[in-house]
């Protein structure tokens, strides 16, 4: 029926539930944009919401609180110095899923989830000059 279903089980034991969405939630504060099916993209979005509220008070106590799930020092480093400021003026809906259709090899419904932050800027024309300062360098 469904009644007082309020956790997705997602086929998986409490900790490794856990354990799995905490990597997922590293994941996506590392490259910004994950891709995974429908249910785990659903499930994940209310932890990622819930640790950048709890990370956005900047106490010792959400500090720690956050670092339970953020297990990886870079990953913690970087959600506070570039993450958590962006969602300075925002309350809540840090994140974005998007379905894309299905995976050929089971038919499982895939989406993608994203943070919805700036995208990091990319210096195109200085990589396209070194190319070309190396090809002149190759040629000679």
């Amino acid at each position: 029926m469904g009644h007082q279903d309020k956790v997705k089980k997602l086929g998986r034991t409490k900790p490794h539930r856990e354990a799995m969405l905490a990597n997922m939630a590293m994941s996506l504060f590392q490259h910004r944009l994950i891709k995974t099916t429908d249910a785990r993209a659903k499930a994940l979005r209310p932890v990622v919401d819930r640790l950048i509220s709890t990370a956005k008070k900047n106490t010792l106590a959400s500090k720690r609180q956050v670092a339970k799930t953020i297990h990886v020092k870079e990953v913690f480093k970087k959600f506070y110095a570039e993450i958590v400021p962006q969602f300075a003026d925002r309350d809540s809906g840090f994140t974005r899923v998007v379905k894309l259709g299905v995976r050929r090899g089971d038919g499982a419904p895939v989406s993608v989830i994203e943070l919805l932050t700036e995208k990091p800027e990319e210096n195109k024309d200085a990589k396209g000059k070194k190319d070309k300062k190396a090809k002149k360098i190759a040629a000679k």
